[in-house]
């Protein structure tokens, strides 16, 4: 069946109401125009996000219902816990963003990610322009895991994560979870549930709810120093002893 899709203006940033975003495929709103920031900022302020394949036009989503995290209400399991006391891995905010997000991508491999080369490019963008953040999770000196996502006042847009060792992106998003509540952080947007998402506890709200979350937010503040490089975790001496 023949379905209708409004290709965006080059010349500007609007975009169509998010209302008229097609059920099947859930969410997809509109085609085409660009990634330059000024355009994915305004996505991420109205609750849209690209998603597409290399070859394809670049397709804007606001699928409903959400997967979102309350940062607040994230409660990692005993073993958990007891993992990452014994692991020694060392967990850091904005220390390696680009290459969080290259190994996002290639540890899906070209058929499975939509992480493009011209996506890559965006949000590396993005992250010097202060937008885009990550986590990152070591193993003495290997990037062993992380997650990145875009800031929208107190609201995270969660774009993407990777795991090379045991639990290394359950800690990423568990760690970011406390950091960010405790800077004023209110929700993760997630996109779309899995199965992965529903086991970590995240949660499905509809649209309006989430839209009106996101427009409450979008413009608040988070507390000074909320995405300054910095060690979320550190495995001391005197702790392993």
């Amino acid at each position: 069946m023949a379905i209708y899709l409004p290709e965006l203006d080059p010349a500007t940033t609007h975009f169509p109401v998010i209302e008229t975003a097609l059920d099947e495929p859930n969410g997809l709103l509109a085609f085409g125009g660009d990634l330059r920031p000024e355009r994915l900022v305004t996505a991420y302020r109205q609750g849209i996000f690209p998603w597409y394949s290399e070859g394809e036009p670049i397709l804007w989503w606001s699928p409903a219902p959400r997967a979102v995290f309350v940062p607040a209400q994230f409660q990692p399991s005993k073993s958990l816990r007891k993992f990452l006391r014994k692991s020694g891995y060392r967990i850091t905010l904005n220390h390696a963003c680009p290459e969080v997000i290259r190994l996002c991508a290639d540890s899906r491999g070209p058929d499975q990610t939509w992480i493009t080369r011209d996506m890559m490019q965006a949000y590396q963008q993005l992250h010097h322009l202060g937008y885009c953040h990550s986590v990152e999770v070591w193993q003495a000196d290997q990037l062993i895991g992380g997650l990145y996502g875009v800031q929208v006042g107190t609201v995270f847009c969660g774009e993407s994560m990777f795991s090379l060792a045991d639990n290394a992106s359950k800690i990423a998003l568990w760690l970011f979870c406390e950091h960010f509540t405790a800077h004023g952080g209110t929700l993760v947007d997630c996109q779309m549930m899995n199965d992965h998402l529903a086991s970590l506890g995240a949660e499905e709200l509809e649209r309006s709810p989430f839209m009106q979350h996101l427009y409450t937010q979008r413009d608040a503040i988070l507390k000074e120093g909320c995405y300054q490089p910095q060690v979320l975790h550190q495995i001391t001496y005197d702790q392993l002893s």
